[in-house]
């Protein structure tokens, strides 16, 4: 059903009530009406706004909305989820109108060579709540608008990356529904960043019901040059079979697996047999969320390929930080720098959104 649809349902309840004590309710509602001819979400939103700047002066209004996290009383309990849905729908649209969103790039260093040779891209969102990443994109996909938000995000992030050193490939974070997108290919044709520097990082399993469509969709870009990525965490994309048969181009490991290795010994075995098996299907093993020298230094020795984490760089939304990536990373230096600031970790992380 759609958002429209819902709205005139929820008007034609509250203005077909009889109780006299909503009648003031209901003139509101019909004047916003009147106001937003044809555009009944809208009219629907408005109201509902007016009503509870108008019920602000009253506490114990207030009170009861806090607590029963409900839409002003006047309203039928039962439409609460449709507004909520017309609401996050507005933010969402407003927000992919205005283009509030940007880019930030955090650097992914290739451990062997000590230099950057790829940067993640990670949506920041310009909104007065501050709300983050993920929050956004969860309440974009909840009103049907996920895949909208994503192209978004990924023009936004292809743009972007003009900035960025050539020599870079640039990780951009994707749903497998997006994948099978037709809005995909086309965003390849419209784009100046080239195919063969994009590598795209899954954020979902894979449905199993979908896979070969997956497959059918992103072949015949990969052919062009297009990398994919797969994240341990998901156990459909990140299976050890599923992942023989999809062939991923790298796959990228986090806390789970990389963390305390360099005094965990398990840890540091389960490193080491990820590191054998990707050697031998030819995947590049990327580690996440590297947070001490001394972890670094253990999954170099142990031939990790690539790594990044705030120990080694922040996203940054500033073309002036991604200029400085030219620069080989000196371990010892940092070693030595973090002594003498008296820490001996950086501060601690998980996965960024996207």
């Amino acid at each position: 059903m759609s958002v429209r649809v819902q709205a005139w349902g929820i008007i034609a309840a509250v203005l077909a009530d009889t109780d006299p004590a909503g009648a003031a309710v209901r003139q509101r509602l019909s004047n916003s009406l009147d106001e937003n001819p044809g555009v009944p979400e809208r009219a629907l939103l408005e109201y509902l706004l007016e009503t509870r700047r108008s019920d602000a002066n009253t506490v114990e209004t207030l009170e009861t909305a806090r607590e029963m996290r409900l839409t002003p009383p006047a309203l039928p309990p039962q439409f609460a989820e449709q507004l909520d849905a017309i609401r996050s729908t507005s933010r969402i649209s407003a927000l992919l109108e205005n283009q509030m969103l940007m880019t930030a790039f955090q650097p992914i260093y290739g451990l062997g060579e000590r230099t950057v040779v790829g940067a993640e891209a990670l949506s920041r969102f310009v909104s007065d709540d501050g709300a983050a990443a993920e929050l956004w994109f969860a309440e974009a996909a909840a009103v049907g608008l996920g895949a909208n938000l994503e192209f978004s995000a990924l023009g936004s992030a292809a743009a972007a990356a003009r900035d960025l050193p050539d020599s870079l490939y640039v990780s951009l974070n994707i749903s497998p529904t997006s994948c099978m997108d037709p809005r995909l290919p086309e965003l390849f044709d419209h784009i100046e960043l080239p195919i063969h520097r994009v590598v795209l990082e899954l954020t979902e399993d894979i449905p199993e019901e979908e896979y070969l469509q997956f497959l059918s969709a992103i072949n015949p870009l990969r052919e062009k040059g297009l990398r994919i990525a797969v994240d341990d965490t998901h156990t459909g994309a990140g299976a050890l079979g599923r992942m023989i048969h999809l062939r991923p181009d790298f796959l990228k490991v986090g806390r789970n697996v990389i963390g305390d290795v360099d005094n965990d010994g398990l840890q540091r075995a389960l490193a080491a047999c990820l590191v054998d098996f990707t050697d031998q299907i030819g995947i590049t093993l990327v580690a996440e969320g590297i947070e001490t020298v001394g972890e670094l230094k253990v999954l170099t020795e142990l031939g990790i390929s690539a790594g990044q984490g705030y120990l080694l760089g922040r996203p940054s939304v500033r073309p002036k930080d991604w200029a400085n990536w030219n620069t080989r990373l000196d371990v010892d230096g940092l070693e030595r720098h973090l002594a003498g600031q008296g820490e001996s970790r950086a501060i601690p992380q998980g996965k960024e959104p996207s």
